[in-house]
């Protein structure tokens, strides 16, 4: 089978949301994903790839490297030898393609396509454009069409990962949980730590048993969140920051009740995973872009605030009013209506998943 290439170089949430347009492409093609450092473990979850090369390019990565010939060098000639027969260049709206297309074009790739509001010159072979706000999973697949690419038939659209999981018990006990996730890649969709705490609290006191998230470096915000749990019941709290990889992650996931989460990759996974979704969404980026996409969820956050659209890294209002607005009371609201939403759609308890296009009315 010839073999074709789909880069989208920023992080794990942005790749999980490229899956559909892969697994378009790999009705024809041999998939390698080209994936930023922060997005090459997602990147190897997705079905229909075959190989993930890992490049921090320096218009995209959050910690970008200076720019480096030699480094550009030999990328290009690793991606010569793989010789593609075509390219997908994904990008959010406003990313442009335009430097990937360069060095692939370099490469020698011979059909590169991109959704491009800049005039591409000779860098794109097909330049699609969109002009609604649609879903990123959507933009991805509208792409993979545009340049002649399709999902198989009894492909849904939706997003997942390769299947099995690994076992998640040994990690959760046994029984039902909620999954609480404080961390974000950006402190602007980052509920604050006091409200964190407050939500576990009294998520423990409405009888849940919690299952705390993080990466080995969100240490300082798990534990703000773990803060008023001291006295917990045993067994009705656990701490799984930095004891899970991507897969072991995604497993948690698939297993939980619903995922308190904010606007960041976990979101994503869940969703890729069926579980619904309370997503303390933060408007700088636009909620019809980036909301859990085809999962129950409910969205916690002043979506007209001041920060709307600005997509700032770091909250340009004073006090992160959007966000510290929103209650714990209200979000563990949120997660009790959307645990009873996916128990009446499925029949069933922890660790099922609802029907994927079923929406809780929370």
């Amino acid at each position: 089978m010839s073999r074709a290439l789909v880069a989208r170089l920023d992080n794990a949430g942005d790749v999980l949301l490229a899956g559909p347009a892969v697994r378009a492409v790999a009705v024809q093609h041999r998939v390698t994903l080209l994936a930023g450092p922060r997005g090459a473990a997602a990147a190897r979850m997705l079905p229909g790839v075959s190989d993930v090369v890992t490049w921090r390019a320096p218009w995209v990565d959050l910690d970008p490297p200076a720019v480096s010939p030699a480094d550009i060098s030999r990328l290009t000639g690793l991606l010569a030898e793989g010789d593609f027969a075509a390219a997908l260049v994904l990008t959010s709206f406003h990313q442009s393609p335009l430097p990937t297309a360069l060095l692939l074009r370099l490469a020698g790739v011979s059909i590169i396509a991109a959704i491009s509001t800049d005039y591409p010159g000779s860098l794109l072979d097909v330049r699609h454009r969109l002009d609604s706000d649609v879903p990123e999973p959507e933009r991805g697949l509208s792409l993979a069409r545009a340049a002649g690419f399709d999902l198989p038939h009894g492909d849904d659209g939706q997003l997942a990962v390769r299947r099995p999981l690994p076992q998640a018990a040994v990690l959760t006990g046994d029984g039902p949980y909620v999954v609480a996730h404080p961390g974000a890649s950006a402190p602007s969709r980052r509920w604050p730590p006091y409200r964190w705490a407050e939500a576990v609290a009294e998520l423990v006191r409405r009888g849940r048993r919690v299952i705390l998230t993080g990466t080995a470096t969100e240490g300082d915000l798990t534990r703000a969140a773990a803060a008023r749990c001291a006295d917990a019941p045993a067994g009705a709290f656990t701490d799984l920051t930095g004891h899970t990889d991507l897969p072991q992650l995604a497993a948690v996931l698939a297993g939980a009740q619903a995922v308190l989460v904010g606007n960041t990759g976990v979101a994503h996974l869940a969703a890729a995973v069926g579980t619904p979704v309370a997503c303390l969404f933060a408007p700088v980026v636009p909620a019809a872009r980036w909301a859990p996409y085809h999962v129950p969820h409910v969205l916690l956050g002043d979506q007209r605030a001041a920060c709307r659209d600005s997509r700032a890294i770091l909250c340009p209002v004073p006090g992160h009013p959007c966000l510290a607005s929103v209650t714990a009371a209200a979000a563990c609201d949120a997660m009790d209506d959307l645990t009873a939403c996916r128990a009446s759609v499925t029949g069933a308890t922890a660790g099922a998943s609802p029907p994927r296009e079923q929406a809780c009315a929370c």
